[in-house]
């Protein structure tokens, strides 16, 4: 169960990273064909990337240095939260690819959190 977290959060870990960059340092590049980008202001957008970028880490470096892995429970609870919120963004939009994406992120960030705070501690 330790490995398939692991590969699960360092997974998870590249992809929001990717996401919080975007949505942090090239917003007005990746927002221009997104409708759904329109739904919230641009310092939300901003606000959700930073926080993504914190729990990329968070997601990582407790567990690795065996230092709070508390704080990798956290992580991954605040990113299935945030993944609420997407799938709220985009039911507004009707863009039923991104709602199930979503979802299946929120899910893996909910087994993660689980998995690390019952199956691992």
């Amino acid at each position: 169960m330790n490995i398939l977290l692991w590969v699960l959060q360092v997974l998870a870990a590249l992809l929001y990273a990717a996401s919080g960059v975007m949505k942090v340092f090239m917003f007005d590049k990746v927002s221009k064909d997104v409708p759904s980008f329109g739904a919230l202001p641009r310092q939300a957008w901003m606000a959700l990337g930073i926080v993504e970028l914190v729990c990329t880490v968070g997601l990582i470096a407790p567990a690795a240095l065996h230092w709070q892995p508390a704080l990798t429970v956290v992580a991954a609870t605040v990113l299935a939260i945030e993944s609420l919120v997407f799938i709220w963004v985009h039911v507004l939009y009707r863009e039923l690819p991104p709602i199930i994406m979503s979802g299946v992120l929120g899910l893996l960030m909910a087994f993660i959190a689980y998995g690390r705070m019952v199956l691992q501690m």
